[in-house]
């Protein structure tokens, strides 16, 4: 079995091992994994406090996005009619999941549509998170089953912070063959020429990034991460802070505000279900 333990502020955390690896999950704080040990070395960021605080959103770790990726306009989008409100990234990454599996290199999390997610998301939902580790490679499944009677609309996205010294960041690369992307700081598209990390703030939203992979180069003497995702992921996110040690590299299924305009939404028809796997390997 997956050993439990408490954790960061007591909270009940599952470790996964692998080979000379280990991978850490607080499921009553968004299903959050908080950890990749790989060696001594830790490629994920993380800010501890935010995960102490429960009336903060997580900085760090790999936050799950649904069922929304980036804000929404106004933070509202319509439905059967209404306006609904949901704030930025959903509230996946707030709920607690709950433990259906637990063993010495997996662990299943289950999170199924309630009052509250009904409130904002009037949809019903079984979704699901495997995380499972073999060698080096972390493999998050997120699978997700509509019980309901019409389409459920789905956009997902992973948010993993990765650990990258703010002094490195002049040499840290992520590959990409996108030649244009939406500037979220100007709010405008703009042609990709190469990668400067180490301005003030990037927040780049690439479209045309063709691959279901990347690969990031953190710089000297810290391991490359390669990542790797299904195809329903047609957005790569990176973004950054100057005075930060991370670097966030994000597979969205849509771009920000999909469930407002429609644009890239996914929907599983009644009785369906949908499985989208995002890989880290080390």
């Amino acid at each position: 079995m997956s050993r439990a333990f408490p954790g960061i502020a007591g909270l009940e955390t599952y470790s996964l091992k692998g080979d000379d690896c280990c991978v850490e999950v607080i499921p009553s704080r968004g299903a959050l994994v908080t950890s990749f040990m790989v060696g001594d070395e830790d490629i994920l960021y993380l800010d501890e406090a935010t995960v102490a605080d429960p009336t903060k959103n997580v900085r760090g770790g790999i936050p799950v996005l649904f069922p929304n990726a980036g804000p929404l306009p106004g933070d509202t989008y319509p439905a059967h009619g209404k306006s609904f409100s949901l704030s930025q990234h959903g509230f996946a990454r707030k709920l607690a999941w709950a433990v259906r599996q637990a063993e010495d290199s997996l662990l299943v999390l289950g999170l199924k549509s309630n009052a509250e997610t009904l409130r904002v998301y009037p949809w019903e939902f079984d979704a699901q998170l495997t995380f499972s580790l073999v060698g080096r490679r972390l493999t998050i499944d997120f699978d997700i089953q509509n019980p309901g009677m019409e389409p459920l609309p789905v956009h997902l996205g992973f948010h993993p912070y990765f650990r990258v010294p703010d002094a490195a960041k002049s040499v840290t690369t992520v590959e990409t063959d996108a030649t244009h992307g939406w500037d979220n700081r100007t709010k405008r598209e703009v042609p990709f020429t190469g990668w400067d990390l180490t301005a003030d703030e990037v927040d780049l939203h690439l479209r045309d990034h063709s691959k279901q992979e990347t690969r990031l180069s953190r710089g000297p003497g810290l391991r490359p991460v390669h990542l790797s995702w299904s195809p329903e992921f047609k957005v790569m996110v990176v973004w950054t802070l100057k005075g930060k040690d991370f670097v966030c590299v994000e597979p969205w299924t849509a771009a920000a505000g999909a469930l407002a305009t429609g644009e890239g939404l996914l929907h599983v028809q009644p009785d369906e279900r949908l499985s989208l796997a995002f890989d880290i390997e080390v």
